[in-house]
Order: C-alpha cells, then structure tokens, then sequence
C-alpha cells in the first residue's frame, strides 16, 4: 500500500499546473488500486485547490466531486492516536506537525511508501519511506 501526499492531487486535477510533466505523472499515480490517504490530505486539497488567490481555482462542487472519488482509496481519519504519534514523529525528525501527521497516517494505512515532494527523498521514517515521484 501507498500513501499519496497532497500535492499529487493538486497536480492532478488543477487546471493551469504549469508543470505539465508533474500532471501526468500525478494522474498515472491516481489510477493505481493500491493508495491511501488521511481526512488531513483531503482537507488541505480542498483548501488550496478552491482558494481564491488560485490563478483557476476549482469550485466548491468540482472539489467536492473529486473528493468523492478519491474515497474509493483507503482513508486515514483524524484521532487521538494519529495525533500522538504525529506527535513523536515530529520531535524524533524534527519536521513540521502537519508532515509528522501525514506520516503517522501512512504507517496507520500500513504503507510502507509516502509519494510527496516535500521531506527527504529516501528516508525512512519509521518503516515509511519517502519516494518523490516526480524525480
């Protein structure tokens, strides 16, 4: 099992992604059977793929829509748990909450893959290791 981050949905969906390589490589990913995601990385999809300042930013409807679809993946939801082990991870590597959350929820989902551009390439964090899929 895979855990996908954010910004593959982003690349995937959102019109004027002036990294069109990144797209396609996003949307290859995004027909797989095999992924996961949080309640966290759906929320921060919604939030920057609507927000105004977007040069196209996507309704509240088509949002929705993917959303939707996206749910056939397994999901990760918010609890007390993930909280605390997002927690550890993030004094033990010293990374950003939010990134210790997405890596709390992989390791919930069983992955022992994350698909994101940000952290460190190859690194694993606690038998989740970080592929960018985009290299």
């Amino acid at each position: 099992m895979t855990f996908i981050d954010t910004n593959i949905l982003l690349y995937a969906v959102c019109p004027g992604t002036p990294e069109r390589a990144k797209a396609e490589r996003a949307r290859e990913i995004l027909r797989r059977d095999d992924l996961a995601l949080s309640v966290q990385v759906i929320q921060e999809f919604y939030v920057q793929a609507t927000r105004p300042a977007r040069t196209q930013p996507l309704s509240h409807a088509e949002a929705t829509t993917l959303i939707h679809l996206w749910l056939r993946f397994t999901v990760v939801e918010l609890s007390v748990p993930l909280m605390q082990a997002a927690l550890r991870l993030k004094d033990r590597y010293q990374t950003s909450y939010w990134n210790a959350a997405i890596l709390a929820a992989a390791a919930t989902a069983g992955c022992t893959e994350l698909l994101s551009e940000d952290l460190n390439p190859g690194q694993s964090y606690d038998g989740v290791r970080l592929v960018n899929p985009f290299r």
